[in-house]
């Protein structure tokens, strides 16, 4: 499965996100990580329409988490950026070519289609019992200590306050 550069994007503002208490304008998100302002607008909009971010609008505008960063999961976001379609979606192609198996034979779903369901369900309930907030911690243990610190600092350094801590 191949998902955009989107869902890391969404991912790492929520991080972000998670130690502001005002709003970050889309401007500094996209100068923290480097990538494109309109792009990444379109990605925050789409966490705004899922209920995950909320937007503030005005000259202090931006985006602040919508739930606490333990109530958003990681599939909340790629839910968001990416849609809540299937990866695998069968056509049944067994009941094509020269020897197609009758509509009575496919009454159950393939094996094919089995183990792609089971495989998306495994991948669905990993991303499901990791939250925003677990990737905040493993960032935290990751940098020893050291990215969160900094991270409100610049928030504070470009006039936006950090959460307490």
């Amino acid at each position: 499965m191949k998902l955009s550069a989107g869902v890391e994007w969404a991912l790492h503002c929520c991080v972000v996100l998670s130690q502001a208490t005002d709003p970050v304008p889309v401007g500094r998100l996209a100068t923290f990580h480097d990538v494109s302002k309109t792009y990444l607008a379109k990605h925050m909009q789409a966490l705004v329409r899922a209920g995950l971010v909320s937007a503030a609008e005005g000259r202090d505008g931006g985006y602040l988490l919508a739930r606490d960063p333990a109530h958003i999961t990681v599939l909340d976001v790629v839910g968001a950026i990416e849609g809540h379609e299937p990866a695998f979606r069968c056509t049944e192609i067994r009941q094509r070519g020269p020897l197609p198996a009758t509509p009575g034979d496919c009454e159950r779903a393939c094996a094919i289609a089995r183990a792609m369901a089971t495989a998306e369900a495994a991948w669905r309930t990993s991303l499901e019992a990791t939250s925003v907030a677990d990737l905040v911690g493993d960032v935290d243990r990751d940098t020893s200590g050291q990215t969160l610190p900094r991270l409100r600092g610049w928030l504070r350094d470009s006039g936006l306050h950090p959460a307490p801590r």
